[in-house]
């Protein structure tokens, strides 16, 4: 716990910046938008329901301070990109975005520079974390706001590994192998989605690829490198670990199914957010285990998947919201974004995340309410330091995000699973590849 403060010398030592973002409301006044003017913004059904409730609520406090009506909608995460491509085509819709991943990159043409909001956010609060340069950040222009950044681990039940041998959570793919092959047998699967869905599949299908050597470009992000022997090895990898050890039913679950299997009872383990744990807590009463007892007691996190024979990598989810080209709100947007990333404003909603989401800069790490949450959340305090972004070995550009849409490195293990041959669906997601990098 060295190094973190309590909440009064947390909000004075990162508080200039306050001042700085709060020059909008400098005069005590808001802003002179023209009457009735409004400012929609869309962001995700968060898996924190809280979190919703708080932004919701800060809605009539935003358009009090700005002079201007805020609204919030809030949609199925799968549901973002089908929305902002047709607002892009249409060339009208939300004002503010949430993008995720580094889908700035692929929208870079359509979202309007936040650079003077960003830069100084950054600088005072110790600096962006290192994964958002290349995901918000397109030729040096920031073209979203870093907003949070939301780490992963797997969650499992620690009776259920302990009576199966396990004294703590597998460190290689192999034993983690060995260990939820027993656990299928009792009938108490891995739990793991292989489908088209935002988070979940492509944060377990690109760190396996990596674990075993296997990228999609080489460094300078031009030569399609995935038909290699680490890619065809952890195909092979999955084909057992799926047909041993998982709950096949999840080959075309979204991020919300495991979550449900995981209260009722039917996996034993599964990668994901916080929220599986927070859920539990909050809702003791209702989510209960097998003997009646309160679930969240028997749940801990593994802070990383398994390692492979060339290491263990993680890839987590990051947030950001972007101001659209066509908005004729441009200028009330930035100084919304500018109003929520005050202090006394996103400090409500980081709370409410009790660990779910970190900061988009280091100074989050040291706020109190880390010394306040359970044990198994602290594995999340510092999880931003260190993430890969799609498209490595090279950069994460447009190219890595439409293979990332396209869910090509997940399909490469969902068709291998149905029984396509290792060989044949790594070749197959090279050509694949090579239609976007080429």
């Amino acid at each position: 716990m060295a190094g973190r403060m309590d909440r009064r010398s947390f909000l004075k030592v990162t508080g200039t910046t306050a001042a700085g973002l709060a020059g909008i409301l400098a005069s005590g006044r808001p802003p002179a938008y023209a009457q009735g003017q409004k400012l929609h913004w869309v962001r995700w059904n968060d898996f924190i329901p809280e979190s919703d409730v708080e932004l919701k609520r800060q809605m009539g406090d935003a358009s009090k301070a700005l002079g201007a009506e805020v609204t919030l909608e809030t949609i199925n995460a799968n549901d973002l990109q089908p929305r902002i491509t047709a607002a892009i085509q249409s060339g009208s819709g939300a004002d503010i975005f949430l993008m995720q991943w580094n889908w700035s990159q692929l929208y870079a043409n359509s979202l309007a520079d936040v650079s003077d909001v960003a830069e100084p956010l950054a600088k005072a609060e110790g600096g962006f974390y290192e994964v958002w340069k290349p995901s918000a950040n397109v030729n040096g222009k920031w073209l979203a706001m870093p907003h949070s950044i939301l780490g992963n681990a797997v969650a499992y039940r620690k009776s259920w590994l302990k009576a199966a041998g396990a004294s703590e959570f597998p460190k290689t793919w192999e034993d983690a192998r060995k260990l939820f092959s027993k656990l299928k047998k009792q009938g108490k699967p891995y739990g793991q989605t292989l489908g088209h869905t935002f988070g979940d599949a492509p944060s377990f299908t690109y760190p396996l690829l990596w674990s075993f050597g296997g990228a999609e470009t080489d460094s300078t992000g031009k030569k399609v490198v995935i038909n290699s022997k680490g890619a065809v090895d952890s195909v092979k990898f999955m084909q057992a670990f799926w047909k041993e050890t998982c709950d096949e039913g999840g080959l075309a679950w979204d991020d919300t199914n495991n979550n449900r299997a995981f209260f009722a009872g039917d996996i034993s383990a599964t990668l994901n957010g916080a929220s599986i744990y927070i859920v539990a807590k909050r809702q003791k009463d209702k989510v209960k285990d097998d003997k009646g007892e309160e679930l969240w007691k028997d749940i801990d996190h593994a802070g990383l998947l398994p390692a492979g024979p060339a290491g263990q990598f993680p890839l987590y989810l990051v947030h950001a919201h972007a101001v659209m080209k066509y908005s004729p709100n441009q200028k009330l947007a930035k100084d919304f974004l500018r109003w929520l990333h005050q202090k006394e404003n996103y400090e409500k909603w980081f709370i409410s995340q009790a660990g779910y989401s970190v900061g988009a800069t280091t100074a989050w790490e040291n706020h109190p309410m880390w010394k306040d949450i359970d044990q198994p959340l602290q594995v999340f305090r510092t999880a931003a330091r260190k993430t890969r972004i799609f498209g490595y070995a090279g950069p994460s550009t447009a190219q890595a995000t439409e293979a990332f849409s396209k869910y090509i490195v997940t399909d490469m293990y969902a068709k291998a699973v149905q029984g396509m041959k290792a060989e044949d669906a790594v070749k197959w997601a090279g050509e694949e590849l090579k239609k976007i990098y080429v």
